[in-house]
Parts: C-alpha cells; sequence; structure tokens
C-alpha cells in the first residue's frame, strides 16, 4: 500500500472522530450551563475551548465567550480546523483520493453526511438548535464507523482506519474528561457535592456511557468510578486502555504484514503497559488534570511515531 493511500485512510477516521468529538463537547458546555452559576465558577464555554485546544484562536476571532460563539466555532467554523465542518469537508476529500480503496457503503456514508452538512450551511442558524447539530454528528460518524466494520476487507487499509480512530478516540476521552476539571469548584468542599456529581453524569450522557456505567458498577456516581470507567476499564469502548490495546492490536497487525517492529508498536505497547499498571488511586494522588495532560502529550508522541513508521514512504 501507498503511504498516501495509508495517510488518508488514517486521517478520515481522525477525522470524523475529532468531528464527533467537537459535537460531545458542545454537549457537555450546554448541559453545564443549565447549572446555576455561582461565584467562584470557571465558564464553562472556556473550559471547553481550553480542553480541546482551541481558546486562543477563538478569543482572536470572537472574543466575548458566550454559547452561540461557540457553537458557531466548534461546528460551523471553517477556520476553526478542528470544528464539525471542518473535519467532515477533510474526511471527505480524504475519502475521495483514496475512493477505490473503500467500500461503496463507506463512501456513501461519508459523502451523504458531507452533503446534508452543506445543506444545513445554507440554512438560517435560528432554524438549528444545539441538540439537533449534535445528534446529526454523532448519528453520522456512527454510520461511518458501522459501515467500515460490516465492510472493509480486514486489511491494510483497515487496520490504518482503526489506527487513526483509536489514535483520536484516546486522546478525545482524555480531553472529555479534562472538561471536568476545569469546571470544578475551587474549594475542596465542593468535591462530592450534588454540582459536582451532576458534572459527572453529565459527562457520562455526552459520551453516550451513561447507561453501560451502571451496569458496570450500579450504585452511586462518583469521581473514582468515572475516571476508573473512562481510564482503565476494558469494557468501557471509549477508554484510554480500551484505546490503547486497540491501537496494539492494529499496529501488531501491520508489523506482522510489513514483517518488521516499529518503534510506533513499542510505543504504543508501553502506554498499554502503564495504563494496565495504573491505580485510579494513584491517577488522583498525581491529579486527574496532570495525568490527563501526560497522556495527550503521550498520544501526540506516538501519533508522530506513526507517521514516522508508516507513512513518510512506501509500504511494502
Amino acid at each position: 500500500m501507498l503511504s498516501r493511500t495509508a495517510d488518508n485512510l488514517y486521517w478520515i477516521a481522525r477525522y470524523m472522530e475529532r468531528a464527533e468529538t467537537a459535537a460531545r463537547l458542545l454537549e457537555v458546555g450546554a448541559r453545564n450551563a443549565l447549572i446555576p452559576s455561582s461565584q467562584g465558577h470557571r465558564s464553562e464555554w472556556e473550559s471547553l475551548l481550553r480542553a480541546i485546544g482551541t481558546s486562543a484562536a477563538f478569543n482572536k476571532k470572537y472574543g466575548d465567550i458566550v454559547q452561540r460563539n461557540v457553537e458557531s466555532h466548534l461546528f460551523f467554523d471553517r477556520d476553526n480546523p478542528s470544528s464539525v465542518v471542518s473535519c467532515i469537508t477533510a474526511a471527505r476529500e480524504s475519502a475521495r483520493i483514496v475512493r477505490t480503496a473503500l467500500t461503496s457503503q463507506v463512501w456513501d456514508a461519508i459523502n451523504s453526511a458531507f452533503q446534508e452538512l452543506r445543506q444545513m450551511e445554507r440554512q438560517p442558524r435560528s432554524e438549528m438548535d444545539l441538540s439537533r447539530l449534535t445528534e446529526w454528528t454523532m448519528r453520522h460518524t456512527a454510520m461511518m464507523r458501522g459501515a467500515i466494520e460490516a465492510t472493509q476487507l480486514r486489511g491494510d487499509g483497515y487496520n490504518f482506519l482503526n489506527t487513526g480512530y483509536y489514535l483520536e478516540r484516546a486522546d478525545s476521552t482524555a480531553r472529555l474528561l479534562d472538561v471536568k476539571y476545569y469546571v470544578l469548584l475551587p474549594r475542596i468542599e465542593y468535591v462530592g457535592s450534588g454540582l459536582d456529581n451532576y458534572q459527572w453524569t453529565t459527562l457520562l450522557r455526552a459520551m453516550s456511557s451513561h447507561r453501560a456505567f451502571h451496569w458496570a458498577y450500579g450504585g452511586d456516581v462518583t469521581a473514582s468510578k468515572i475516571a476508573h470507567f473512562l481510564i482503565l476499564n476494558p469494557q468501557c469502548p471509549r477508554s484510554l486502555i480500551t484505546c490503547a490495546d486497540g491501537l496494539v492490536t492494529h499496529l501488531d497487525r501491520m508489523d506482522r504484514s510489513l514483517k518488521r517492529q516499529t518503534s510506533a508498536r513499542t510505543q504504543a505497547r508501553a502506554l498499554l503497559a502503564e495504563l494496565s499498571e495504573a491505580r485510579v488511586e494513584d491517577i488522583f494522588e498525581e491529579g486527574l488534570h496532570e495525568f490527563l495532560t501526560r497522556f495527550i502529550k503521550e498520544t501526540g508522541k506516538l501519533a508522530h511515531e506513526i507517521r514516522e513508521s508508516y507513512l513518510n514512504g512506501d509500504i511494502r
């Protein structure tokens, strides 16, 4: 497989997962914004922009951090490379370039999303509420994912698509968790309060994990249970350890196909080993924000290694 083809497949998955992350972040922000503010709260919308890493670009273009501006920035803004519109447009262009490497069902899923999105851009914003935008995004990204799983040949192309998905999902889960850090109240006595628990429940609902969490743990929603679920529980499809395991699986398959061992696979295995040995108590002792920041940096390093190992030359 040519590295150009592999690169486009890898980025199709990353862009689609990134679009879903933007939609989920918007849902988290909207749900948290319903909570009456009190002195000492950080801005829910500011926390969202910090977590996704676009705070500086937003401030330069919009200034005021209000819901409508954040919606525009994360959904429709073509100047923001992480917006839903930008990600789906980029994914569709990559899919067009490697059309012959995709099944017709996968192409139809991404092309349909792109065409519907163009129609939505022409509609007055007053006709579209936030819930419609987020539900539309999550439905189409799920359709894309389903088409890949149901129809793509389990070869190198499938492995590159899944490598992109798992890498981006690991990053997005960490960023969604980090949103909670930015909306925590500033005094320790608020931890465990009704507001604190509401925010954790909001995060689960935005990640479509509320019911699965209760199946796995039952009882009260607590910070330690949710951290375990979204970081260390291999049964959770969005957990960091599930993503790391998926990365190792697909990088292993590619290395066996190429008959070599890459530094990317070695780094992915090290990341999985660290998560496998971690305990929730250790994570909170380090600091949830500090742990997530470090994890996001590690996934960035792994992305660089994947590019160096597979995407900067022909893959034979």
